[in-house]
């Protein structure tokens, strides 16, 4: 089995994907949703962090520092920085931001490594929806110091048009920002998934596909 296979499987037994009829921010109806509040164990975080390093591995996206932008990515960025150490024997440093900047102590918008010109970061995310946490932690990175952010990496990729234009805002952001997104699995893999019987859903692929076909953009 695949990692993007095993993860699919993992997903479905956190209670993270499900499929049924939802109503999203956007306002479509999406025949299925992904809901990462439902990991909330340290067994869930260390798996979870196995799989966002498998994918930079597979990818080989250079990585000295992961970022988590605060505050659903502190976590999953600390359990990536531990998942590449223990599994792949590469000791990456580990930074977040604050949402405001501390004015006493140590001071400063940042929490970990100090950012230096030239420094290969890869920010970790949960699943993107409309590029808004790129423009946000953009320029606040590009502010700290010249760094080269070599990749985001996110759980899913819905592979959706955003409500304005033709593209998906994983498209959108390596357009805007020159920054290649990764996710460890694609709408095509969870219909992939279905028809495999890697995961339950069969009688939801039919929507699956109508859905695509409805909002989906080409690879």
């Amino acid at each position: 089995m695949t990692y993007q296979e095993s993860f699919l499987r993992f997903m479905v037994d956190c209670g993270v994907l499900t499929f049924g009829e939802f109503t999203l921010k956007s306002g479509r109806k999406a025949p299925y949703f992904i809901n990462a509040g439902n990991y909330h164990t340290g067994a869930q975080l260390l798996e979870l962090g196995r799989y966002y390093a498998a994918c930079m591995e597979a990818h080989h996206v250079p990585v000295e520092t992961v970022f988590g932008p605060a505050y659903k990515g502190i976590p999953l960025a600390a359990a990536a920085a531990m998942a590449m150490a223990d599994q792949y024997h590469k000791d990456v440093n580990f930074c977040y931001d604050r949402k405001e900047v501390k004015d006493h102590g140590e001071g400063g918008m940042f929490v970990g490594k100090k950012l230096t010109d030239g420094e290969k970061v890869v920010i970790i995310e949960d699943v993107m929806t409309s590029g808004k946490a790129m423009a946000e932690v953009y320029p606040k990175l590009k502010g700290a110091a010249d760094v080269d952010i070599t990749g985001m990496i996110i759980t899913v990729d819905r592979m959706e048009r955003a409500l304005e234009g033709t593209q998906s805002a994983v498209q959108a952001v390596y357009e805007k920002y020159g920054v290649p997104v990764y996710a460890i699995v694609t709408m095509e893999d969870i219909i992939q998934g279905i028809r495999d019987g890697i995961i339950p859903g069969k009688e939801h692929l039919d929507a699956m596909l109508a859905y695509r076909e409805q909002y989906g953009v080409s690879k």
